[in-house]
């Protein structure tokens, strides 16, 4: 049963998350919010509406290595999973975006998380509220500065009906709510069965189950050879899920780090990941994330998951 309710908790977030992905951008271009904006607020903040909600109800019913695992092991997958199999299938060209902002700002973001976990094992509700101080302020300097890198957004979202839209929503917001309900009851049932703790199945099962909407989207993109994803978006999402997952989960329901291993080892895997990123465009030196440099960090995650069991 434990297994059941995983699997039925990681569709119901998938299939809500792409609903309140299709809702959200639709109802921003309904009120005429401009393209640019809904691309680095609303659907950044859909696509980890699953890892806010699973991270928030494992928060407030006390089982904070699952929250923090699936945002530690969220953002690794991006890279290491994510990442590395949309650049084994089709590498992504590197901008001056990525040297010069987004990479930046997520070693920022990372680094802060580190030090706020390290200094006293506790994360509190004014170290919440200056991450996500720190990710509204990133997104005003975004949305006055940066020129480049927004991606056009399918045009089915403009042609939603008002009915489809606000069912969406609906269906969406329940769908989240009950799958992270599945998902974390599921995913505590399963971890007491294999005689390990909520730390490794949270940054394991869950974290991949959550990084799906980010795979399927790169993979569907590449397949249509359309140019909607690149690599500020990943980048992006690592960026969100710290300052604002973290930021919200801690400004709701403060916590304690019960495994001492996130800090001696879990973190330092995020981190390092983030961190490889910058030498492996060297590799060779020809301004993409090639299939080697995929091959290289998929090789890594594999490592990383098998080190973990």
């Amino acid at each position: 049963m434990a297994v059941l309710a995983l699997l039925v908790g990681l569709l119901l977030l998938i299939k809500g998350g792409d609903w309140l992905l299709e809702s959200a951008v639709a109802l921003s271009l309904r009120l005429s919010i401009p393209k640019a904006v809904i691309g680095m607020t609303v659907v950044s903040f859909a696509t980890s509406a699953p890892e806010l909600i699973v991270s928030v109800q494992s928060a407030l019913e006390g089982f904070s290595s699952i929250a923090l695992g699936n945002v530690v092991g969220s953002n690794i997958a991006n890279l290491a999973l994510v990442l590395a199999i949309t650049v084994i299938i089709q590498p992504i060209e590197i901008s001056k975006v990525f040297l010069r902002i987004d990479w930046p700002m997520m070693m920022v973001a990372s680094a802060l998380f580190l030090l706020f976990l390290v200094y006293d094992a506790y994360l509190s509700f004014w170290e919440g509220a200056v991450m996500f101080a720190l990710l509204i302020s990133f997104i005003l300097y975004l949305l006055k500065n940066q020129k480049e890198g927004v991606d056009e957004l399918d045009e089915e979202f403009e042609h939603l009906s008002w009915t489809k839209t606000m069912g969406y929503l609906v269906m969406g917001g329940f769908s989240l709510w009950l799958g992270a309900e599945t998902l974390v009851k599921g995913a505590v049932d399963l971890a007491k069965m294999m005689g390990v703790n909520e730390r490794i199945i949270g940054i394991s099962i869950i974290s991949i189950g959550t990084s799906i909407p980010e795979l399927s989207a790169s993979i569907i993109a590449i397949l249509r050879k359309e140019k909607a994803i690149s690599l500020g978006n990943l980048i992006g999402s690592n960026i969100f899920n710290i300052l604002a997952v973290m930021g919200i989960t801690a400004m709701v329901q403060p916590f304690v780090v019960m495994d001492a291993d996130f800090l001696t080892n879990d973190l330092i895997w995020m981190i390092g990941i983030s961190l490889l990123l910058l030498p492996l465009m060297y590799i060779p030196n020809d301004q993409k994330f090639n299939r080697l440099n995929g091959v290289i960090l998929l090789s890594l995650y594999i490592y990383f998951i098998y080190s973990l069991f």
